[in-house]
């Protein structure tokens, strides 16, 4: 079992059959074929499922790829340390939702155009998801809500956010808990800061607060719009989601007031993590000097 098999392995699992891998891998079908059998006869297991001419992973073929994802990603960081300090291969970034809508387009467009040899896989997520994605080593690093206890990790703050509690525009003025008693809290799943943030504001009524979970600041702000319930989201979101018909109302600044921070494995950062923390740098000084 070499990296060049785990690659064409890999490559047949992400694109679900032979021929999307290899039109990917730039090689003929038979030599793609080849290698995968190679790769089950070395392990002594079937790492496909095979009908009506598509492929399935087989449990063996399921645990194999999490360990292909970790062996490439550290042959990849090898060959940046050897090779020197420019950044390249993947960068597999994490973020909450809220942040990769309206904070980071301009940071990924100017990293894309400073380091074109870095390919960004970005996933999104809940803070707690996030977190445990970067202590599994599952993505390199991620902007969340909260700075994590572990001292595993190591955090930058960034971004102020200053979240806001939304209703229906008919909703009367809200100024304490007591003012959305009966109703339904619209959040994220489980995992959320910015949900345990709301929950600690509302105290004891958030027990008995019912709890509509969606996975979309779209589908949030819309549903609250139709009269759902409440939610607090940050005002840099209302801004993207353009024609938000909602009411806002202010919460104390002690949970309204957050800053995002990257964080990522501490001693573990790879050329490319160590250029986006130079680039964000960049930029969170260019605002400070615009906002003078």
């Amino acid at each position: 079992m070499d990296l060049a098999e785990l690659q064409i392995f890999k490559t047949v699992a992400d694109e679900g059959g032979i021929l999307k891998a290899a039109r990917k891998l730039h090689r003929v079908p038979s030599n793609v074929t080849t290698r995968v059998k190679q790769l089950e006869a070395s392990l002594g297991t079937e790492l496909f499922i095979r009908e009506r001419k598509r492929l399935f992973l087989s449990p063996a073929g399921e645990l194999l790829l999490a360990y292909a994802d970790k062996l490439l990603r550290l042959a990849d960081e090898a060959r940046s340390a050897v090779a020197g300090s420019t950044p390249r291969g993947v960068l597999r970034l994490g973020a909450l939702e809220s942040t990769a809508a309206s904070r980071l387009p301009p940071v990924l467009a100017r990293y894309h155009e400073a380091y074109p040899e870095v390919r960004v896989e970005l996933t999104t997520g809940t803070n707690d998801a996030l977190t445990a994605a970067v202590l599994d080593r599952r993505v390199d690093a991620a902007f969340v809500a909260e700075v994590p206890a572990s001292s595993e990790l190591a955090h930058l703050p960034l971004f102020a956010e200053r979240l806001t509690l939304i209703s229906s525009l008919a909703h009367r003025r809200i100024r304490s808990p007591a003012d959305v008693e009966g109703d339904s809290v619209v959040a994220f799943p489980d995992g959320c800061a910015y949900r345990r943030r709301l929950q600690r504001w509302l105290g004891a009524a958030s027990a008995a607060a019912r709890v509509l979970d969606l996975a979309s600041y779209h589908a949030i702000v819309a549903c609250v719009a139709s009269g759902a319930g409440v939610a607090l989201v940050p005002e840099s979101v209302l801004e993207t989601v353009h024609g938000a018909q909602v009411r806002r109302h202010a919460i104390p600044r002690a949970l309204s007031a957050v800053v995002t921070p990257l964080i990522w494995r501490r001693r573990e950062e790879s050329a490319s993590v160590l250029a986006l923390k130079e680039e964000l740098k960049r930029g969170v000084r260019s605002l400070e000097a615009v906002s003078r």
